[in-house]
């Protein structure tokens, strides 16, 4: 990985540095991130509680640390339309956030013993999912979906939203060839986690190859979804290494090639 180093930076889409900045990690994750090639990352907004939080950590470390801000479909409850009011005025302070999110829909996460109550929520996700993507329309600005359980809701809202397809990244795809299709005829874009290096992820890294090189992104949704040879452990940014080395292999590109590929792809999208 020695070429990840000295030559060309890997980028992590979607990494959530909350839990390391509120007990104080912070500093060591940043550093052994730079130390595993890192050339940038961003950290991604799911509440009111942490859109704050990460524009002062991306003002404190300008170019390496980017970020996002959107309420996340599992922080969505009843008072969602005032939290989501907050949102533009991050666009009208700086730094911006590089994308709008993540947004969108979950349905794993509703209570499973209360159909009416999972109803209600759901209501609500679809609500405020419909909201940000009329401010992202608005802004202008790159769109970061999460979609468990939903995928053809969430393309079905993006559709009718008018937001262009080519603003949009299903992060943490874990949909098949057949899901990666329907993103690809529209434009949108698919970033994946380490869940691309289990066993059991064979329409994954099929969906991934489906995509091709020329529109990879790759990420760690941090501290979560921790790559192999690390699974079971807290995830970090510098382990966006490992992804990145068996995507390589995946694609049978050297891992600088990877590399190189990944990090022009995200620039470009994000616009950094």
């Amino acid at each position: 990985m020695a070429g990840f180093n000295r030559r060309v930076g890997l980028i992590d889409t979607h990494t959530h540095l909350e839990t390391f900045a509120r007990r104080g990690d912070l500093p060591g994750i940043l550093t052994r991130a730079r130390a595993a090639g890192l050339e940038a990352m961003v950290t991604i907004g799911t509440d009111t509680d942490d859109w704050g939080l990460y524009r002062d950590l991306a003002r404190e470390h300008a170019g390496f640390v980017h970020y996002t801000a959107g309420l996340h479909p599992c922080s969505v409850g009843g008072d969602w339309a005032g939290r989501v009011a907050q949102l533009e005025g991050f666009w009208a302070d700086a730094p911006k956030p590089v994308a709008l999110g993540e947004i969108g829909l979950d349905r794993f996460h509703l209570p499973k013993d209360n159909p009416a109550e999972a109803e209600k929520i759901l209501g609500w996700q679809k609500a405020a999912f419909a909201e940000q993507l009329g401010l992202a329309k608005k802004l202008g600005c790159p769109v970061v979906v999460h979609s468990r359980g939903a995928f053809a809701e969430c393309v079905e809202m993006i559709d009718a939203s008018g937001v262009a397809w080519g603003r949009v990244v299903f992060h943490c795809f874990t949909e098949g060839p057949a899901e990666m299709a329907e993103l690809v005829k529209r434009g949108g874009y698919a970033s994946f986690t380490g869940i691309i290096t289990y066993k059991t992820a064979e329409a994954i890294r099929a969906a991934a190859l489906a995509q091709g090189l020329d529109r990879l992104m790759i990420e760690t949704d941090a501290p979560y979804l921790t790559p192999m040879p690390h699974r079971g452990k807290p995830n970090e940014p510098a382990y966006l290494r490992h992804t990145a080395e068996f995507c390589a292999g995946v694609f049978g590109v050297s891992p600088e090639r990877l590399a190189e590929a990944t990090t022009a792809n995200a620039r470009r999208f994000l616009s950094i």
